[in-house]
């Protein structure tokens, strides 16, 4: 959907001037430079070393053909439909349905779908599930909300400045006292709404982009709703303690909102399903949940390799 690249595109735009306007009103071009490296420097390390570093957070498990089984077949085949090289595969013990993407770019990407997920889910869901997030790497969303993340950083660093020199400054005008405070204030908090507001963005396209690389929407649709049930009751206390890598997930794990929010980092399910239904309507297929089928995925991933923390019956 040409739209919402263009909407992505839009909003770093945004996001960057938000960052020129803030410098502008600070001055001091040597200053700002060095706030700016500071906050690339820091994401940059977070963008080559954050697979590995949310993988070992979440406590992954890597799987191969053997130990993934009907699962790693899965991810397999439908990265070969996506045209993508094959991602690592991981599995995360935790009873709350999710799953995520990974990695700098397609050839250093990694899917993980909790093992929730794979007990909830059908094979069919799970397929638009794990569609969804080879979207994601498909289409480099990890660069795109690094990009917005570094600029965001660099926001936050100046804002900060800012707070430093209302306290400590000899700004003797409360005229300057004030525009110090509104821009305090002000840029941060427009930088957090277009962040959010690119990782919705992001969630619309990805949400198409699997469907059409699963090839039925409606398998991601009935996915998404049972994901949103299972959410607003299982939590997931990792994702809790972390509340940053909450765009990363399919869906938000530390809310079951089904409302758009200009503070959520996705869209409403409702409205997500929705857009299927319409998409379900373009490529002149049936929207009818019910073809997402019945059983589950079996894995053979063995319970010691993550010290007993797998639930039960997902070891086959």
């Amino acid at each position: 959907m040409p739209l919402n690249y263009l909407k992505t595109a839009f909003l770093l735009a945004v996001l960057t001037g938000i960052f020129v306007a803030l410098g502008g009103f600070v001055g001091g071009e040597q200053g700002l430079g060095i706030a700016f490296l500071i906050a690339l420097v820091m994401n940059g390390f977070a963008y080559w070393k954050s697979d590995t570093l949310i993988l070992r957070m979440f406590k992954a498990v890597e799987v191969d053909a053997q130990s993934g089984g009907q699962f790693y077949e899965l991810v397999a085949d439908l990265a070969h439909r996506a045209e993508l090289p094959m991602p690592r595969v991981y599995v995360m013990p935790s009873p709350q349905p999710n799953a995520f993407a990974t990695g700098r770019n397609p050839k250093h990407a990694a899917v993980c779908a909790s093992t929730g997920l794979l007990d909830l889910l059908t094979p069919q869901e799970v397929a638009g599930v794990i569609a969804h997030e080879l979207a994601h790497v498909k289409s480099r969303d990890t660069l795109t909300m690094m990009i917005a993340a570094t600029i965001g950083g660099a926001i936050s660093m100046v804002a900060n400045w800012l707070q430093i020199s209302a306290i400590f400054g000899n700004r003797n005008s409360n005229k300057s006292r004030l525009a110090t405070f509104a821009a305090m204030l002000l840029a941060p908090f427009a930088a957090t709404l277009v962040q959010m507001a690119i990782s919705r963005s992001r969630e619309y396209q990805a949400d198409r982009m699997g469907a059409m690389i699963c090839g039925n929407p409606a398998w991601l649709a009935s996915a998404l709703a049972k994901i949103h049930d299972a959410v607003r009751r299982i939590p997931n206390p990792t994702a809790s303690n972390v509340p940053a890598t909450a765009h990363l997930f399919i869906m938000n794990p530390l809310t079951g909102r089904g409302w758009d929010s200009l503070f959520a980092t996705h869209p409403s399910t409702e409205n997500r399903i929705a857009e299927l239904q319409k998409l379900a309507a373009e490529m002149g297929v049936a929207f009818d949940p019910a073809t997402a089928g019945q059983g589950r995925v079996a894995i053979n991933l063995p319970t010691a390799d993550v010290s007993g923390s797998l639930p039960r019956g997902i070891a086959g």
